[in-house]
């Protein structure tokens, strides 16, 4: 009996359209990140486990997919030992309810087995280049990354396990006019690429640390980033449940929700922070920068994108520090495309101390979907050639050879049908490959010289030379 085949949960193929597609939205964004001045680079797929955890919170860690030593590692006795010992250590429980000791065992198998892991997301490998190569880096350095990343997410609409990221940052630099580049970035390349209702959201971390220090929270300010993160996918009275179970005081937990509740235009709800966030030195530093940066985005030409502040935001990531940013699309239902924000010590964690830095992604995975929901790629041409020498014997194909080389020598995208096959399937061929010019060649075309050229589009046909053809292709 033959195996089921498939890809994993979480992963998906490309085929040639889809790819076509994805190569346009990629180009799209590149051309947008030069246009500000930001320069390629890229890193490894798998960084060393130490890299990645301790950057992303509990949960985030706990979505890093970690590399098994070398192919056969686990045959190895010594390895097998120190599976066995683990294995015995925790033998006496069930997973879901293991102790202290025995959850450190786990992990401790786990560093023994697994001394890689998949990347997470772009910043962290990014920011472990940057100190790498500080010496060779003139700042402030301006970087895009365009590539895959994984997690170990459960798979669901617009969630993949295995996804692109865009992503551009610049490091080295304090400035607010930083920021403002970034929402400039987004505006123009999502404009591009045809979206015309998107939100760009906006919060500051040091806002929501001064609602954490207002309330007599300040030991609890992680906890309730991850939970108020959480808010638009399981509502206000789980997170307020959670928050509980952290530790919370449940009037507390209530204070926490009416505060990020609070709506209105950007001036109305900040001005009423003003009277309690304000009133700490944190929350007020947090209120100032967004004050400066939406009186700075007032200086752009904003084409599509609806700025708004929104006190809920939270970016559940434990290095962000300042502006935190996230896209979604408003007509279509799939969750944020894009976001980021500002981080003030990430390279310390490698030993490169006050180098801040700030930063965004696109979630290419679903702008895709969201490209494809509304048909926004309808008008990119998806064929990978422009023309189709099509032959009816394999004189013809013969002959094919000198103005297929003419074609591809003035630029022209152009291939063969390999075999004589009859006209309806070679037909069909340049149909199902959006190919829209095709030349083809019979018995009296090499007596002659002129060829029959056949205009998909139109249904146009006549008989031209081959320089006439190219011409005519290129006019």
């Amino acid at each position: 009996m033959s195996k089921k085949i498939g890809v994993p949960k979480g992963t998906r193929d490309f085929g040639p359209e889809q790819v076509i597609k994805r190569n346009f939205l990629f180009n799209t964004i590149k051309e947008v990140f030069e246009l500000h001045g930001f320069q390629p680079l890229e890193t490894p797929s798998f960084e060393n486990v130490e890299t990645l955890t301790g950057k992303y919170g509990d949960e985030g860690d706990n979505l890093i997919f970690k590399i098994l030593n070398s192919g056969n590692y686990l045959n190895k006795s010594k390895a097998n030992l120190v599976v066995a010992d683990s294995l015995e250590a925790l033998s006496s429980n069930p997973i879901n309810t293991l102790e202290a000791a025995d959850k450190s065992a786990l992990n401790g198998l786990t560093t023994k087995i697994s001394g890689k892991a998949l990347r997470y997301d772009l910043t962290v490998p990014f920011a472990r280049y940057v100190v790498m190569n500080q010496n060779e880096i003139s700042f402030p350095f301006k970087r895009y990354q365009i590539q895959p990343v994984w997690r170990a997410d459960r798979p669901a609409k617009g969630r993949y396990q295995e996804f692109y990221q865009c992503d551009v940052d610049v490091i080295g630099s304090n400035s607010l006019i930083n920021e403002v580049e970034l929402i400039s970035i987004y505006d123009m390349a999502l404009s591009r690429l045809g979206l015309t209702e998107f939100s760009i959201l906006i919060n500051n971390r040091k806002v929501l640390s001064g609602m954490a220090d207002y309330l007599g929270l300040t030991d609890h300010f992680t906890a309730i980033t991850v939970a108020i993160d959480k808010l638009d996918k399981i509502g206000g009275e789980k997170v307020k449940e959670e928050l509980i179970n952290k530790g919370i005081d449940a009037n507390k937990a209530d204070a926490v929700i009416d505060f990020i509740s609070i709506s209105g235009s950007n001036k109305k709800v900040l001005d009423q922070l003003k009277t309690t966030i304000g009133t700490t030195e944190t929350g007020a530093k947090g209120i100032e920068e967004l004050e400066t940066l939406f009186d700075n985005v007032g200086q752009l030409d904003i084409q599509n994108a609806n700025i708004k502040f929104d006190i809920k935001l939270a970016r559940g990531l434990n290095y962000y520090t300042g502006a935190i940013f996230e896209v979604t699309a408003d007509n279509v239902e799939i969750g944020s495309i894009g976001g980021g924000g500002r981080y003030d010590d990430l390279t310390g964690i490698f030993g490169l101390k006050d180098m801040s830095g700030v930063g965004v992604s696109f979630g290419a995975a679903r702008i895709f979907d969201v490209m494809e929901e509304l048909a926004l790629f309808k008008n990119l041409a998806l064929n990978s050639s422009e023309v189709l020498i099509s032959c009816f014997d394999n004189e013809g194909i013969n002959y094919a050879l000198k103005p297929l080389s003419k074609l591809r020598a003035a630029g022209i995208k152009a291939e063969v049908y390999p075999d004589a096959a009859k006209m309806k399937k070679q037909m069909k061929y340049a149909n199902d490959k959006h190919i829209p010019y095709v030349i083809i060649i019979g018995s009296n075309e090499i007596e002659t010289g002129t060829l029959s050229f056949k205009n998909f589009n139109t249904g146009e046909q006549e008989h031209l030379n081959i320089d006439q053809i190219i011409a005519k292709i290129k006019s």
